[in-house]
């Protein structure tokens, strides 16, 4: 039986698909904002913060390699899986995400057809010169003399590859997620409380240049009301069942 979501993508020419953090907590990632989440746990740090203070880049760093015991067990689930084929078969044309887990990557997706709206804690990159550096070889300066080391290349400081509270947003990935948005015909924004700004006002782009919107998430958003389909379920199940 073709659902009617299933009849949208499969009438659209060009498909964008917006994640959030939805799509991940059925991979096992702990939620940040919801009630329990990491935030309720730990108050953000904010970058001016991590800038200013060695002591609070200390705590940053400390609570990174506490959260990636979570981060280092999951897998992409079926939804992931699911937009892989999408892409893969050309429907898609780019994914973008709110999400820093490198799950889109892991499920086959070509790192070019993945926009991070707030970057990737996969790895870190130094604010300085920019240069990337593995995880394994800070966490090992880190236990040696509990403090982050200095970039390799620069002696600048080094940061897990995302955007935090109070840090810009990244421009290319910004110009990029527009340009995607106002070229596909259908968007569908999964697993998103689309609250989050300026990342949530894509959805209101792509509805303002024609295209049709589909909000896949188990609770109500506030943008339900323009989308042309809103499905309340699980996403994995939801997105499986238009490659099955």
């Amino acid at each position: 039986m073709t659902t009617p979501l299933k009849q949208l993508v499969d009438e659209a020419r060009q498909v964008v698909v917006f994640t959030g953090a939805g799509i991940s907590t059925e991979s096992g990632i702990p939620d940040f904002r919801s009630p329990g989440g990491l935030w309720t746990q730990n108050k953000p740090i904010y970058f001016q913060d991590f800038m200013a203070s060695e002591e609070t880049r200390i705590e940053a760093w400390r609570r990174k390699f506490n959260m990636d015991d979570a981060f280092a067990k999951a897998r992409p689930n079926a939804g992931h899986m699911a937009i892989a084929r999408l892409v893969q078969q050309g429907k898609v044309s780019a994914v973008i995400t709110q999400n820093i887990d490198n799950l889109h990557q892991e499920s086959g997706i070509p790192a070019d057809k993945v926009i991070e709206l707030h970057g990737n804690t996969t790895y870190a990159k130094c604010l300085d010169c920019g240069s990337r550096h593995e995880l394994e070889f800070v966490r090992a300066a880190f236990g040696e003399v509990n403090a982050p080391p200095p970039c390799r290349a620069c002696g600048g400081i080094l940061k897990t590859a995302t955007i935090s509270f109070g840090q810009s947003m990244p421009q290319g990935e910004m110009m990029r997620a527009e340009a995607e948005t106002l070229g596909c015909d259908l968007f569908i924004a999964v697993g998103s409380s689309l609250v989050v700004y300026p990342a949530a006002g894509f959805p209101i782009i792509a509805k303002q240049n024609g295209s049709g919107l589909v909000i896949i998430n188990r609770e109500p958003t506030e943008m339900d009301e323009i989308a042309d389909l809103v499905v309340n379920d699980e996403a994995g199940a939801t997105l499986a069942a238009l490659v099955p």
